[in-house]
């Protein structure tokens, strides 16, 4: 196996055999020490699952290590009774029949095969609001004009609003940093969409996504600083830990319940509404090129943009198709694809950069190394979900 050593996560690689082969795990700023290596990933051999019981202890080890990066992130926590708490939701709503959209939590891991090691998650909320008020800012505008004394100035308001409420939700997607590249954020992120085309009764229409905002080295948000911080007697990480281990009632009987002109806050706090964190940005476009949009609607805490869409419309669910899928010895290189098993509380999705397939359409039978079978565990002549990944030009995602 070839290893690689990197000075920083975010840099180039150089190859370098690493020495008695050593595996180590990333540290919570990223960046690894000379003597520290880490292998290039095979998609081939990552693959996402749903959360299991037995990932307690790399989920809270994944999010202990992560630090800082999970500032912004308040559905993802090291608490491990949080932790718990939400693999036990997830499991029950796998297990779940569903009638129609509710309190469902379907939370997914990435696994490296070759260490049996959970590198990632990312989750679908089924319908948020639905007992916990979910808040968001919309940015609107407000006229004042004076015929009189021809006065006329238009000004950007916040609103507090609760009109996200039974939509869907992506979330809870976060990747050790080692792993942030060759397509594997692309595989752990948009996964989900073609989870929600096999079960789309599990799904309201519309679905929207939190895009974390602008946040400093030190944990500071501007928007926070200059709105938030004067209602709330505690720090922006403060107040994103609590708000993330559920303590959210603290919102609803303090946040101002009256238009906020935008005007009135600090330069830094008006800069930052609907901007997303450089380390996202990414993550958001690859959601724009699926069909999600800023409506203008920002969140509550750091201001960073949410973006919607239409299920139904969303690239990948509208072009995924069910086919047969055969072992072959050997396949043909092509663009990558995602493709699934078919299976509820077995699913497993994969990304596969070889595969035998004139058209990709329904009931088209394609041609898959018999290794990507044995990954989703489904059978020669069996049937998989699959789309084009259609990944963008390489860089870190």
């Amino acid at each position: 196996m070839t290893w690689s050593k990197v000075d920083r996560v975010s840099s180039g690689l150089i190859s370098r055999e690493a020495p008695g082969g050593r595996r180590p795990r990333v540290g919570p700023t990223g960046v690894l020490s000379p003597d520290q290596y880490i292998t290039l990933p095979t998609l081939i051999t990552m693959y996402v699952r749903p959360v299991e019981v037995h990932d307690l202890d790399d989920l809270i080890g994944l999010f202990g290590a992560a630090g800082r990066w999970l500032v912004g992130m308040s559905n993802l926590t090291a608490a491990p009774d949080v932790i718990e708490e939400r693999i036990a939701l997830s499991q029950r709503s796998f297990q779940s029949e569903v009638a129609q959209p509710g309190e469902e939590f379907y939370w997914f891991v990435l696994v490296e095969e070759e260490s049996g090691e959970v590198v990632g998650t990312s989750g679908i909320a089924a319908a948020v609001g639905l007992r916990d008020p979910f808040y968001s800012y919309k940015v609107g505008t407000l006229v004042h004009a004076s015929p009189k004394l021809d006065v006329y100035s238009r000004h950007r308001t916040l609103y507090l609003t609760n009109d996200y409420t039974g939509l869907a939700e992506l979330c809870s997607l976060y990747l050790s940093p080692g792993f942030r590249r060759h397509g594997v954020g692309r595989l752990l992120s948009l996964h989900r969409l073609l989870f929600i085309a096999e079960n789309m009764e599990r799904f309201p229409p519309r679905a929207i996504a939190e895009m974390r905002g602008v946040i400093d080295e030190s944990g500071v948000a501007p928007f926070w600083q200059g709105l938030g911080a004067r209602f709330f007697a505690m720090s922006f990480v403060e107040a994103d830990r609590a708000y993330g281990e559920g303590n959210k009632s603290f919102i609803a009987e303090l946040m101002p319940r009256h238009p906020i002109y935008v005007d009135l806050l600090p330069p830094a706090a008006q800069a930052a509404i609907g901007e997303v964190h450089e380390r996202t940005l990414p993550a958001l476009r690859m959601l724009e090129e699926e069909g999600f949009s800023d409506q203008g609607y920002v969140d509550i805490f750091d201001a960073g943009a949410t973006i919607e869409a239409s299920l139904a419309q969303v690239r990948a669910v509208r072009e995924s198709a069910v086919a047969t899928a055969v072992a072959v010895a050997t396949a043909d290189a092509c663009d990558p694809l995602l493709v699934a098993n078919r299976e509820l509380g077995g699913y497993r999705c994969v990304m596969s950069d070889r595969a035998d397939l004139a058209q990709l359409a329904e009931g088209a039978v394609i041609g898959l190394p018999a290794a990507v079978l044995e990954r989703l565990g489904v059978q020669d002549g069996g049937e998989v979900r699959l789309v084009k990944a259609r990944q963008t030009p390489p860089g870190p995602e």
